[in-house]
């Protein structure tokens, strides 16, 4: 297997978590598929390990019906992929430009970083959170 096609999976891996996660609605089975123990959540707002990944998304899922995700884009370098991501609350939400770094292990996902901007509302407001786990 060439590097490239490592890389390539790599992205691929981090991508269908985000998407099982979030747009299909099914953060169990993804936290079950795609995260390495021990799992240190990067977001603050989130208690570590699996357990505290799905009640999150889940609560955020039943608070925003119409919570979603697109990915603009996935980088990868050795172990390590970062994504790219616009994530809405609802359907008129400016929503937030995320920034996360994942490093991979045994397959699975170690949170690494996490910077996320508030897209501007028709206040002009920006909000920044970042939080390192390495």
């Amino acid at each position: 297997m060439t590097a490239r096609h490592i890389l390539d999976g790599n992205k691929r891996l981090v991508t269908e978590f985000y998407e099982l996660a979030i747009n299909r609605r099914e953060p169990a089975e993804a936290a079950r598929k795609y995260i390495e123990l021990p799992y240190r959540q990067h977001n603050p707002e989130v208690p570590d390990g699996p357990d505290g990944f799905i009640q999150y998304i889940s609560g955020m899922q039943q608070k925003h019906p119409h919570l979603k995700v697109e990915i603009s884009k996935a980088l990868a370098d050795d172990d390590l992929v970062a994504l790219h991501v616009h994530l809405t609350r609802e359907a008129n939400d400016p929503g937030l430009a995320i920034a996360e770094l994942f490093r991979l292990k045994n397959g699975k996902l170690v949170p690494t970083a996490r910077a996320a901007i508030r897209c501007s509302d028709h206040r002009g407001r920006l909000a920044l959170g970042f939080r390192s786990t390495h």
